[in-house]
């Protein structure tokens, strides 16, 4: 059987400044993984070969293909000549269930919005943000900021991938994900909390991306109530998360940061 490859490969560009001179450059690599469930492929994604256990689950339960991980009877990571299968066996009722949901199928698929039968699934709010007693003060804010720029080893090599990382009051970044597709950063962040048994709602989810309505949607799935970005929002990202009860923090930098949706989380008296 093929291994995997490495996420990172060295190259050797022409670098020019002034002259040509040979150098080395790490990137990033890229594969097609395919979700398999009881052998019939559901979505094949382009993704950085790291951490694609969390991938499996994180991408079952964010797309509503699960409720929870044992769910999932079996998986397998198979590496082919041609990219990668995350093989999945589902319990009988989730089989099922999937059956069902490929013999409704209207058109084809596609890699952001994966395996969804029409214009109003898009736009479906799966999952409102339960209640929850989280709050954050700018100082957390920034400090969440801060520590999901020093946990991004491919980052640091390639400077070509997105992270996403869970953060929590007293306890800071216990979970960070990298890849080459946002989503998929966010679906192996999800993968990786469930693995470990901690909470969306204990949290916030920290990015590196915007925040597009599909991360808005992915974190509701979480169950995390807050959603910090570097990056700004998109307007409609911004009216799915008013209406999921998400609080949306963007442009967040070392010097500030804005809050668009749900700032009742957020405690400013000590900026």
């Amino acid at each position: 059987m093929a291994s995997l490859p490495a996420p990172v490969s060295r190259v050797t560009p022409i670098i020019w400044t002034g002259s040509a001179n040979a150098g080395q450059r790490h990137v990033a690599e890229e594969v097609p993984v395919a979700l398999v469930y009881d052998a019939s492929t559901e979505a094949v994604m382009m993704a950085t070969p790291a951490d694609l256990e969390d991938f499996a689950y994180g991408f079952s339960l964010n797309e509503g293909l699960i409720s929870q991980m044992e769910d999932i009877r079996r998986l397998d990571i198979v590496p082919g000549p041609n990219g990668i299968e995350a093989r999945m066996w589902l319990t009988p009722a989730h089989s099922q269930a999937m059956t069902a949901r490929r013999r409704s199928r209207t058109g084809p698929t596609g890699c952001g919005l994966c395996g969804l039968d029409s214009l109003e699934e898009v736009l479906r709010l799966r999952t409102p943000i339960r209640p929850s007693a989280l709050r954050l003060t700018a100082s957390d804010i920034m400090a969440a900021v801060t520590s999901l720029e020093t946990r991004q080893p491919l980052g640091d090599q390639t400077r070509a991938v997105h992270a996403a990382g869970f953060w929590m009051p007293r306890e800071g970044l216990v979970a960070v994900r990298e890849d080459v597709g946002r989503h998929n950063a966010l679906d192996k962040l999800a993968g990786a909390l469930a693995r470990t048994g901690v909470r969306g709602e204990t949290g916030a989810i920290v990015l590196t991306s915007r925040i597009s309505v599909e991360m808005v949607q992915k974190a509701a799935a979480i169950g995390a109530p807050v959603l910090i970005a570097i990056s700004a929002p998109t307007a409609l990202a911004l009216r799915t998360a008013e209406a999921a009860g998400l609080t949306v923090i963007a442009v967040a930098r070392h010097n500030g940061f804005e809050v668009f949706t749900h700032p009742e989380r957020i405690v400013l008296a000590d900026s």
